[in-house]
């Protein structure tokens, strides 16, 4: 039994953020699903759909047994599923596989962080949930032969091992650099085909929002998005890597908005958030001394432009706060 264990901060602080998470993905869905075109396409996303809402009541619950709040999150007056779609067929799958992938790392964390057994059990499953859907987009993506696959490379023969600095050459000004690896290439790789897909979402989201500021701050979104792309890909081309793209996906003319500028802002802060854990990862495993500088000028880009984005949403009311610790000094004044 474990209900007379309070909740650690550290697990309603996840169980708030999965909440907020959850509750956002349930109102893309809905709007997805009514303008999907393909039968197994409209089966993920309503399974996917059914689950996610079946999860946010247990989360509720908790909440609940708890004596805590239960946040607000999204709710139905943050999508309207009688306007007209926002993306081209595919966008939809193509989007749910990128939350799904967000969402794996984010449950690993979380499940890392509860040690009451329901919290546990609860992050467990979501982990297990979110890989099979994955899959499933995945697989649907891959039959449709709209999944950008990574440059192929020959197999190696033989181990190599560096011979002093010369490996990590990419700063001296007349030497040349050594061709990018194989873990650069995977790092730089994805980048670009995120950024793609975000590029995409977030020019929807500039034709369609209702704010001038907001519909401002996702031009400008889009602009960065380009700028990473543009300089990612020239780092493959250096080497003589082909950056793969799609022509899947894209916005249609639509400027009729399905979703609340809240949850248009809450989306493209989630995916600010990601690109700088991908980013990180990127520079921690980058050996070229040339790759680090540039991820994290990267890294400044996208944290610049999402303080910018949160301080809209504050300004606007769209910002819920997580819950808070407990401010002894203004307690003991």
């Amino acid at each position: 039994m474990t209900s007379h264990i309070p909740l650690s901060s550290s697990e309603l602080a996840t169980l708030w953020m999965t909440y907020q998470q959850k509750t956002m993905s349930q109102r893309l869905l809905e709007h997805f699903i009514e303008h999907a075109e393909d039968e197994e396409a409209k089966e993920i996303l309503t399974s996917t759909h059914n689950k996610i809402v079946h999860y946010i009541e247990r989360i509720k619950q908790i909440f609940e047994q708890e004596g805590a709040v239960v946040p607000v999150g999204f709710t139905e007056q943050d999508v309207n599923t009688e306007v007209p779609k926002l993306y081209d067929h595919l966008f939809d799958i193509m989007f749910l596989r990128l939350l799904k992938q967000m969402s794996m790392g984010l449950h690993t964390l979380h499940l890392s962080m509860a040690h009451r057994d329901d919290i546990v059990s609860l992050f467990q499953e979501l982990t297990e949930f979110t890989q099979g859907v994955y899959s499933k987009c995945v697989d649907y993506l891959q039959k449709k032969g709209v999944l950008v696959r990574p440059p192929v490379v020959s197999m190696p023969k033989e181990v190599k091992f560096a011979k002093g600095t010369g490996y990590m050459n990419g700063m001296k000004l007349f030497s040349e650099k050594r061709a990018l690896n194989t873990v650069e290439v995977a790092h730089i790789h994805y980048a670009v085909e995120t950024n793609i897909l975000g590029m995409q979402m977030i020019t929807g989201f500039a034709q369609a929002a209702n704010e001038p500021e907001v519909r401002k701050y996702f031009i400008k979104g889009k602009e960065l998005s380009k700028k990473i792309i543009a300089n990612y890909t020239q780092l493959l081309l250096a080497s003589d890597i082909q950056a793969s793209s799609t022509w899947a996906g894209k916005a249609t003319n639509s400027q009729i908005a399905p979703f609340s500028d809240k949850l248009m802002m809450y989306c493209t802060s989630i995916f600010c958030s990601f690109g700088l854990g991908s980013n990180a990862l990127g520079t921690a495993f980058s050996l070229r001394n040339d790759l680090p500088l540039l991820l994290i000028d990267t890294a400044k880009d996208i944290l610049t432009y999402g303080q910018e984005g949160r301080k809209i949403m504050a300004r606007n009311g769209w910002m819920e706060e997580p819950p808070q610790m407990e401010d002894r000094i203004d307690l003991t004044k």
